[in-house]
């Protein structure tokens, strides 16, 4: 069993209730649950093209979807990382804060990922 477990969710796949029940399921008495998406922010090449403030609304649009996410969690704690590198983001934010065990949501892919 596990104390401080941290739940990696996609807000762009939908489905979070699976990874969630999977870190109830191994989280001990007393124990905690954080669930983080990691944002990617649009690349520097990029935001050139791109309308001012674009960035910051995507920001805020995924805070809001975190938060959506999770309304019926009240046991779950959340955060937003921001991040280029998805993988690298959750394994320095399980190193920095004490994580002992890492639940990754999946999603059933679509075209778009093949």
């Amino acid at each position: 069993m596990y104390s401080n477990i941290l739940v990696a969710l996609s807000l762009e796949h939908g489905i979070s209730e699976p990874a969630l029940a999977a870190a109830r399921a191994l989280l001990s008495e007393g124990g905690k649950i954080t669930a983080a998406h990691i944002h990617e922010p649009p690349n520097r090449q990029i935001m050139y093209y791109m309308d001012e403030g674009i960035a910051e609304k995507s920001l805020e649009k995924a805070k809001a979807s975190l938060a959506e996410r999770l309304k019926d969690e009240a046991e779950v704690s959340s955060v937003l990382i921001e991040s280029q590198s998805a993988g690298r983001a959750i394994t320095e934010y399980a190193n920095k804060h004490g994580i002992d065990c890492i639940v990754l949501a999946s999603h059933k892919p679509g075209m778009k990922d093949f």
